[in-house]
């Protein structure tokens, strides 16, 4: 099965999940935390970038994806850690992930680039 939201997909979230994942962590699952990751985008930008998806270029989609993309594989990991060399090593790539995300989260909340977006 493959992923069926708009902003990631499976090539976007492994490398953040790493090669321990465990193996029942399922594309259903990654959607679903997926479509509640779009939407509190949708919320935060308070513009429906999913519905403008599609015009958007490259570019201006990569933030979003990063931070759609961080957000699933820390939910993966914390799914089942058991799978990892060490249970450090998992908490050290959702911190790593973490950390990311609260950068991610300041820009894309930032009114210059929504309206960047938008432009």
């Amino acid at each position: 099965m493959v992923m069926s939201i708009t902003m990631a997909d499976n090539a976007d979230v492994t490398p953040y999940e790493g090669e321990n994942i465990d193996a029942t962590w399922s594309d259903l699952m990654r959607d679903e935390v997926g479509k509640q990751m779009e939407a509190y985008l949708v919320v935060t930008m308070k513009y429906d970038v999913l519905a403008n998806w599609a015009t958007l270029d490259a570019t201006k989609k990569i933030i979003m994806t990063e931070y759609v993309a961080r957000q699933i594989a820390v939910q993966g990991i914390l799914y089942n850690m058991a799978g990892y060399t060490s249970r450090l090593e998992a908490e050290d790539m959702v911190n790593v992930s973490l950390f990311r995300i609260r950068q991610l989260e300041k820009i894309v909340g930032d009114q210059n680039f929504i309206t960047w977006i938008k432009g």
